[in-house]
């Protein structure tokens, strides 16, 4: 399977320091390229021969087309239940680990990179996990045409690129217009759980979703880790080297 066909995250070539998201194309009005939200960066890397094999082998049961239509989630999963959206799920670690302990939800995970992809099939193989579907495309196509409002159970963005420099920070994912369309994707009482190992950007993932007025915080501030979240290897490491580790679960009103 090659996905080096999707969209990539890249900005139009030019002067990084002088460009933000807002250039005009001469009109006045924004450029479309500037406008154009990803959900994702392309990364290198080199899928292995088990993952290889997993695309082959589990590919056609767990991976699922993108298609600009509205998809039958029952349909997709062999079956009705509460169906969680995970955005950018790396190698898939975490991803496999919730999916078991929460066996009764449907996981239905949106990543580019062909190694994870890979490797989360490898996991699903290896775990005998049926609750997880996987589409290789941008999440904001998935939002905008795949996914009906008012659906979704909850939404995973586990330690998104946080964009350090000060000057790439309009290209992190949690953004104002983005929190509202996963808002308003979720059905009431559903969740959206953050987490970021990098301070500047869970300030600015607190900010953005209390800012969200279909959305409520449901901790005084960071929440903490829901144990159905793993402790990666990453991430136990970091916290051996004094690094911190935030969660913001916000909640969908009625």
């Amino acid at each position: 399977m090659n996905l080096s066909d999707t969209v990539s995250n890249e900005l139009p070539p030019g002067n990084d320091e002088g460009t933000d998201d807002g250039a005009s194309d001469g009109t006045g009005k924004p450029h479309p390229l500037h406008r154009r939200l990803k959900s994702f960066v392309k990364r290198g890397g080199r899928t292995t021969e088990g993952q290889a094999r997993a695309f082959s082998e589990l590919g056609p049961l767990y991976l699922v087309p993108y298609k600009p239509e509205p998809l039958d989630l029952t349909a997709a999963f062999g079956r009705a239940g509460p169906t969680v959206l995970e955005i950018g799920f790396g190698m898939g670690e975490a991803t496999a680990h919730i999916a078991t302990v929460l066996p009764d939800t449907n996981f239905f995970c949106c990543e580019v990179h062909e190694p994870g992809v890979g490797a989360l099939l490898k996991r699903i193989g290896e775990q005998s996990l049926s609750n997880i579907r996987i589409c290789a495309h941008d999440a904001v196509d998935v939002l905008d045409h795949m996914l009906q409002p008012g659906t979704l159970a909850g939404v995973h963005v586990f330690f998104p690129d946080p964009w350090h420099k000060k000057r790439h920070n309009k290209r992190r994912l949690i953004q104002p217009g983005f929190v509202t369309k996963l808002a308003q994707h979720l059905r009431p009482g559903g969740y959206i759980h953050c987490a970021t190992d990098w301070q500047p950007y869970a300030e600015q993932m607190l900010e953005v979703l209390s800012g969200e007025p279909l959305l409520r915080n449901t901790a005084e501030g960071y929440a903490p880790k829901p144990e159905y979240r793993p402790l990666t290897k990453f991430e136990n490491r970091g916290i051996k080297l004094g690094h911190g580790v935030w969660d913001l679960v916000f909640e969908r009103t009625a």
